[in-house]
Formats: structure tokens, C-alpha cells, sequence
């Protein structure tokens, strides 16, 4: 199993473990023609400078790139990968900056930057590549408010 692949063990975070200032493991993303491709078409989005190089170029870019719905699957993909499966989404707010373009690598960090009522953690993200930052934002979940039974604390 990769470092980046989560386990079916996977511990699950509990809130009063978290604390504000704490950084997140970055996770290094590939960026492969194939990924960009696929992950456009799964998502449904046909935009065409997603999957077509040559009319990609045509509109002003230097190839395809990846679009907001895989940004947003990574950054989901991964917060909850730190926060264990017991983890609940409540809010993604993303902003795009530069494209993600295949060949090159984005490398998604956080740090955790508030504790709410509720068990509710916000965590700053970024995710940068050579061109420079292609998404920030924050990410609030829910974590289990006591330690759950067999997740290792």
C-alpha cells in the first residue's frame, strides 16, 4: 500500500486530540495526463480544455488542466485522510489559482486553524505546483467528540 493510501484500520481523529496549529502531513499528487482526463470525464465536466490539448492551446492555455471538481475531490480526499473515517465533511471552501497541467506534482498542505463547538475542526489548505499555488481554502469537519473504540489512543 502507497504512504498516500488509506488503510481500512484507519484511525479515526478524535477532536479534543486536535490542536489548533497542528499541521497536516503533506500528500504529494502526480499529475498525469490520465488523471486530468479521467477525472474531468468522471465528474461529468466535457469542457473541452480539459481533456483536449490541441483545443486547450487553441483557447489560451499551454495544454489541459484539471478542473474545480477533482480540486475539490483531492482537498476532501485529503483532510478526511488525516481525520479518519468517522471524520463528517461539513464545508469546502476552495479558491483556484494557477492550473494544474500534466507532468507536474501538486502538494497539498494544512495546518489546523480553529477548534468549534460541536467537534467541529477548521483546517487552512493549499496546494501548490511548480507554477505556484493552485488551490487554497478551508475545510471544516466534524470529529468524534470521545475516542472511538479500537482507534488507538
Amino acid at each position: 500500500m502507497s504512504k498516500n493510501a488509506v488503510s481500512k484500520n484507519a484511525v479515526s481523529r478524535a477532536y479534543a486530540d486536535v490542536a489548533v496549529g497542528e499541521e497536516l502531513p503533506e500528500l504529494r499528487v502526480p499529475l498525469t495526463r490520465t488523471m486530468i482526463v479521467a477525472t474531468a470525464l468522471a465528474s461529468r465536466d466535457y469542457q473541452d480544455v480539459h481533456h483536449d490539448p490541441s483545443l486547450a492551446v487553441e483557447r489560451g492555455s499551454k495544454d489541459v488542466f484539471m478542473n474545480i471538481l477533482t480540486t475539490n475531490g483531492l482537498v476532501d480526499r485529503y483532510v478526511t485522510g488525516w481525520a479518519g473515517p468517522a471524520a463528517v465533511v461539513k464545508a469546502i471552501k476552495i479558491r483556484l489559482g494557477a492550473p494544474n497541467y500534466p507532468g507536474d506534482t501538486m502538494v497539498l498542505t494544512g495546518t489546523v486553524t480553529e477548534k468549534r463547538d460541536g467537534g467541529r475542526v477548521e483546517i487552512k489548505v493549499r496546494g501548490v505546483n511548480a507554477i505556484g499555488p493552485h488551490v487554497t481554502g478551508t475545510v471544516v469537519v466534524q470529529l468524534p467528540v470521545v475516542q472511538l473504540e479500537g482507534s488507538g489512543a
